[in-house]
């Protein structure tokens, strides 16, 4: 089990999500997990996810209630410790 649950949250901020990535997996600790979760974004950031897919535990890519259900959401799936 994972130390640390990092959860993303994500609707059409492609470069938002890009540089969170990039932050993420640069970081030097490694016991995370790390799961994203997008409202079905329109800009690309699925893709986005898809060609880090080997790099995340899990995500998800589809329409929710907005921002604290896309956490609720993250939550549920997390496995961490903290």
């Amino acid at each position: 089990m994972p130390d640390l649950s990092i959860i993303t949250i994500n609707y059409n901020n492609f470069s938002g999500l890009e540089k969170t990535l990039t932050s993420v997996f640069q970081q030097s600790y490694k016991n995370y997990e790390y799961i994203v979760i997008d409202g079905g974004s329109t800009d690309n950031s699925r893709q986005l996810l898809s060609n880090h897919a080997a790099n995340l535990t899990c995500w998800i890519s589809e329409p929710d209630d907005g921002v604290y259900h896309a956490m609720n959401k993250g939550i549920a799936l997390a496995r961490g410790t903290y």
